[in-house]
């Protein structure tokens, strides 16, 4: 069998599981299970594939039939131009959280030398890849799963910013050290009620404890953004991820804890994705 009659056989029975994107995840765990870049694979569809890759193959296209992400079954996500370790202990990155990257490097010079704190850093991702950006910056991720930093050190390992950045297991509202010139945080922001009409492959499969905002979808957000008064420097600024309906009562909860709106930033879909304020 070719690889293209492999993939065509793959794609029939994702779609018939209502898998969305059937033909490039196929693609993509095809590539995998072969060792080598996808665009290489569809140059080379007529070549056959030997009897343990189409196996293997088998597999990966049966984890995915029950809703398993493809960067699980990957083991990586690609993010700001970078690959980073995933695995179910941790959110996998999502293109609308660069939009956290990209402001932070706007709103900075390429020479600064800031201490920079990341409030449930996960993978690291967010954080790492300002890091790339500004070289002469320091940075602090923190989460409260202990799991998740295991992850994030393995990522800084592997990107060569390990003397740059320090991990800590702690939740917010039990972490006291430092001030910092800027926050960045990617909260959970989901209402717990709604976790379960979640699309199958978040639901069942990405870790709650980074999804679950509490009943109203805020309980996370309030405790950052009352920490973050405390941890962050005078007219230092806050970079906060939110759901694309909470815009007002985010701004209400930062304006309680004397912080100035200085940007709110669309995601790729338009909606309101990003706050940026500065502590006053």
């Amino acid at each position: 069998m070719n690889y293209e009659k492999a993939l065509a056989n793959a794609t029939k029975i994702l779609k018939g599981a209502s898998i969305p994107s059937s033909k490039l995840d196929c693609e993509v765990l095809l590539s995998n299970v072969l060792k080598i870049k996808r665009e290489n694979m569809l140059v080379n569809l007529n070549k056959e594939i030997n009897h343990q890759d189409f196996i293997n193959f088998n597999k990966l296209i049966n984890r995915r039939k029950k809703n398993e992400p493809v960067a699980y079954i990957v083991g990586h996500k690609e993010f700001w131009n970078k690959k980073f370790k995933v695995n179910s202990d941790v959110l996998i990155p999502r293109p609308d959280t660069e939009i956290l990257v990209e402001e932070v490097i706007k709103f900075t010079k390429i020479n600064s030398s800031l201490n920079i704190l990341d409030i449930g850093t996960g993978t690291g991702c967010v954080l790492l890849s300002v890091l790339n950006e500004r070289k002469k910056c320091y940075g602090t991720g923190l989460d409260i799963s202990k799991k998740a930093i295991i992850v994030a050190k393995h990522n800084a390992k592997i990107q060569q910013i390990k003397n740059r950045i320090k991990f800590i297991n702690s939740s917010i509202d039990k972490f006291y050290v430092g001030k910092y010139d800027l926050i960045i945080s990617n909260p959970p922001y989901i209402k717990s009620g709604d976790i379960k009409n979640l699309d199958k492959d978040v639901s069942f499969y990405e870790p709650e404890i980074a999804l679950n905002g509490g009943y109203d979808g805020y309980s996370k957000i309030r405790e950052i953004i009352y920490r973050s008064s405390v941890l962050i420097k005078e007219k230092g600024k806050l970079f906060l991820e939110i759901g694309y309906n909470q815009k007002s009562e985010v701004i209400r909860i930062l304006n309680c804890n004397k912080f100035y709106i200085n940007k709110v930033v669309k995601d790729l879909g338009k909606n309101n994705r990003c706050i940026i304020s500065t502590k006053i």
